[in-house]
């Protein structure tokens, strides 16, 4: 009985890692203002059993601000970043077989920063080896004309499918759905990530 207890505590590996990117989509009211971004992150587990455990994720969303919401308040140009760290239970429905299907879900902390841009030139000293002398190069730059960030708790819930083994890790796509608290401003949105989890 110890052995076949044994043995199956030696099938389940105790800790996991992942890491991937894909796009965002921005959904209700956020969806709005903000363009298609896109994400990346990666995450720390462990494992309770062979169907549960608990991740820490740390994610960034990047979204430009929409041409109508530009002309609107009269920026030329903008951008929202999304960088989160949140605490997720993980529920694996087939986590033996080649094709695994899971829940995942939990909450922490959400940063917001969005700054409001223009075209603009720089003036750089560039030094080319051939004439053997420094001289001055303009080069295009983007000029930040405001910029906010705020800090605030979030929630996420979601789901994806891994396929592989779980000896050699599997590949693995999901969507989940987020959403950051600021008053009667939530920042909404839906990353769809691919990625490998070992």
């Amino acid at each position: 009985m110890s052995i076949c207890s044994c043995l199956s505590a030696q099938e389940v590996s105790r800790f996991s890692f992942d890491i991937g990117g894909g796009f965002t989509q921005p959904v209700g009211n956020t969806g709005r203002h903000l363009d298609e971004g896109w994400n990346a992150g990666g995450g720390f587990g462990y494992n309770f059993n062979s169907h549960v455990g608990a991740m820490l994720d740390l994610s960034y969303n990047s979204f430009g601000i929409n041409s109508a919401t530009l002309q609107n308040i009269g920026f030329p140009g903008g951008d929202v970043h999304m960088l989160s760290a949140t605490i997720d239970p993980i529920v694996h429905l087939n986590p033996k077989g080649h094709l695994d299907v899971y829940v995942i879900g939990g909450g922490g902390l959400y940063h917001r920063y969005q700054e409001f841009t223009q075209p603009s030139v720089a003036t750089v000293t560039a030094f080319d080896p051939f004439f053997g002398g420094f001289f001055p190069v303009t080069v295009p730059t983007t000029e930040i004309l405001s910029s906010y960030s705020v800090n605030k708790p979030g929630v996420n819930i979601g789901a994806g499918v891994a396929l592989g083994t779980k000896w050699h890790g599997k590949f693995f796509a999901e969507a989940r759905y987020h959403r950051m608290f600021i008053s009667d401003r939530h920042t909404d949105y839906i990353p769809v990530t691919f990625g490998f989890r070992w």
